[in-house]
């Protein structure tokens, strides 16, 4: 098993900048990415940004550009660096780790983009 904790969302102007947290514990070895999904009201969910154990980094199209994700592996923590942020990034972001086929989701954190 592995546990998900997040923090870093608030609310925030447009153009704003918010950085979200994720600390993993438990069994974390062997993970294989680690990412952000989010959703918004009366949306499905939806991949924002994930890292591979590699390295490598893939990012939704409305998203490129302006967020950033980054992990401190010492810390086994994931971040999501959000700029210039706008309104329909609104939503609650959900941490996700995949391991092994089996993914684990944080309890969620809601960033709101408003003026």
């Amino acid at each position: 098993q592995v546990q998900l904790v997040e923090s870093g969302g608030g609310l925030v102007q447009p153009g704003g900048s918010l950085r979200l947290s994720c600390a993993a514990s438990g069994s974390i070895v062997s993970i294989n990415a680690m990412g952000w999904y989010r959703q918004a009201p009366e949306k499905r969910r939806e991949l924002v940004a994930v890292i591979t154990s590699g390295g490598s980094t893939d990012f939704a199209a409305s998203v490129k550009g302006r967020f950033t994700i980054f992990r401190d592996d010492a810390k086994s923590t994931v971040y999501l660096q959000m700029n210039s942020l706008k309104p329909e990034d609104t939503a609650v972001y959900y941490c996700n780790v995949q391991k092994r086929g089996f993914q684990f989701w944080g309890q969620g954190t809601q960033a709101t983009v408003s003026s």
